[in-house]
């Protein structure tokens, strides 16, 4: 009955916030406000609220009521779709300012991800991502020579990078993407809007073609207070090692 009453009040609280009659910045409900109005215990309460509180929905703070959080668009990496369709998707207007395009030779640390030997002619491209004209993204992509080249016969401003890669026969197959936090350094401060050595988000994905070929390595660059990566998990591991993985032994 405690888990019935605690998904109820949720869910409650869920559509109210979606309804807007909780806006970002409100106040929720206190504990005991909500345990009078649904005639309850504190525990169902935190339950919810502790719910809620895991779908980014709402944050707590020591000493506060909990508070409903600024709306943050949300882009799922357990699938692969392009930024700008993603963008268009959830309702916002996506921009990009292209910063450089480079043909040059790979150096060892991308020559590993590319699994290239060093020294094999790649094309680079550092481009920003915009919701809304709101900066949100930096892009650091780096192709293998032979797919990147087509990039220099089009506006990198106006397209999707990868389903106009697509339309020239370049198609990914299969992709590993891997999450992370890093400080934002130079070039993220003054093309994100940020401070340097502030905590951003890193999203790395590795693309392959349909002959399992690596052809792109990807560092990008995400605000944390514009996008949330959410993930949905299909199973379990028994190790746990096919979701969390240490970067240094313990």
């Amino acid at each position: 009955m405690t888990t019935v009453v605690y998904k109820q009040i949720a869910e409650d609280l869920r559509a109210r916030i979606r309804r807007g009659e909780l806006a970002p910045g409100d106040d929720v409900p206190t504990e005991a406000e909500l345990a009078q109005t649904w005639r309850t215990s504190r525990g169902p309460i935190r339950n919810a609220l502790a719910e809620l509180r895991q779908e980014g929905l709402i944050e707590t703070g020591r000493g506060r009521p909990a508070r409903v959080t600024p709306r943050k668009p949300h882009q799922a990496v357990d699938v692969s779709i392009p930024f700008t369709r993603w963008a268009r998707e959830i309702g916002a207007q996506p921009g990009a300012r292209t910063q450089e395009v480079a043909l040059r030779k790979v150096d060892a640390e991308k020559a590993t991800l590319l699994e290239v030997p060093e020294g094999t002619p790649v094309v680079d491209v550092l481009r920003l991502r915009s919701l809304d004209g709101r900066p949100a993204m930096l892009e650091r992509l780096t192709f293998l020579g032979d797919v990147g080249r087509a990039l220099f016969d089009t506006d990198l401003d106006t397209v999707s990078i990868t389903e106009y890669l697509e339309s020239r026969g370049h198609r990914s197959f299969a992709v590993e993407h891997e999450i992370d936090a890093v400080a934002a350094d130079a070039v993220d401060a003054r093309l994100l809007g940020v401070a340097v050595g502030s905590p951003i988000l890193r999203l790395r994905r590795i693309s392959h073609d349909g002959a399992g070929r690596v052809f792109e390595a990807s560092d990008d660059r995400y605000l944390p207070d514009v996008i949330r990566f959410t993930v949905t998990a299909s199973g379990r591991s028994r190790a746990g090692d096919a979701y969390v993985r240490p970067l240094r032994a313990l």
